[in-house]
């Protein structure tokens, strides 16, 4: 064994205490820096990058569900085109529904029958383009004065389909009524009957011939059939 002196001894015991003493401040305060950071957070959107290349993708620019599925509705604005010039033009796309302006309507001869009477209220077409109708027209009789006669027609059950118009081309709807003599029912003769294509707002007015309708009391009810294509049965 190989003997120190004891003032040795003693300074080498002050060295490695103040070595320990060291290291457990260091860890110390490792520990207090840890815990008292506060946590990172982020917002729900991400900046776009700076440095990159690639450029930030719109969420407009993904096409949804609701305009590209199988059960989208097709729009039925005008379609835009594009001219010589790039200038973009608009256009009304051929087949497109039938617009009050560019129909012309008019009453057919009665075809009664079993105490009924059956009048074809037809619409053409007086425009220059293609259109279509696709239901159910408007009608309510009106006196000299425009005052509606009667309550409004009612829809026979039918199904409905698209009928393709050119220019000229015409389609009919059923107009049909109990015959007042033989009902009982309350009548009045019309001036005119007031017809609105299907999806319209405005309305056409026709020279009502037919004589006296129902507008009231037992039997009374006036109906209305989807169209069909031509100008009567």
């Amino acid at each position: 064994m190989v003997y120190a002196p004891r003032s040795a001894r003693h300074g080498a015991l002050l060295v490695g205490s103040f070595a320990v003493l060291g290291l457990l401040t260091a860890c110390g305060s490792s520990s207090h820096d840890v815990h008292s950071s506060p946590p990172l957070t982020s917002s729900g959107t991400a900046a776009p990058a700076t440095g990159g290349t690639q450029s930030p993708v719109s969420a407009t620019s993904v096409p949804s569900a609701a305009t590209t599925g199988p059960g989208a509705a097709a729009s039925s604005a005008p379609r835009a085109t594009t001219s010589a010039g790039g200038a973009a033009t608009t256009s009304a796309a051929s087949g497109s529904r039938c617009h009050t302006s560019e129909l012309r309507a008019s009453v057919g001869r009665n075809d009664p029958g079993a105490g009924q009477e059956n009048f074809p209220v037809v619409l053409t077409n007086a425009s220059a383009r293609t259109c279509t109708l696709h239901g159910y027209p408007g009608a309510a009789f009106v006196n000299a004065s425009g005052t509606q006669l009667g309550p409004d027609p009612k829809r026979e059950s039918g199904s409905p389909v698209t009928i393709t118009l050119k220019p000229g081309q015409s389609a009919w709807a059923g107009l049909t009524f109990s015959n007042p003599g033989v009902s009982g029912a309350k009548t009045a003769t019309p001036a005119a009957l007031v017809v609105t294509p299907p999806d319209e707002r405005d309305s056409l007015k026709v020279a009502w011939a037919g004589g006296a309708v129902p507008v009231g009391g037992n039997s009374s009810s006036v109906f209305l059939s989807v169209f069909a294509p031509g100008t009567a049965p």
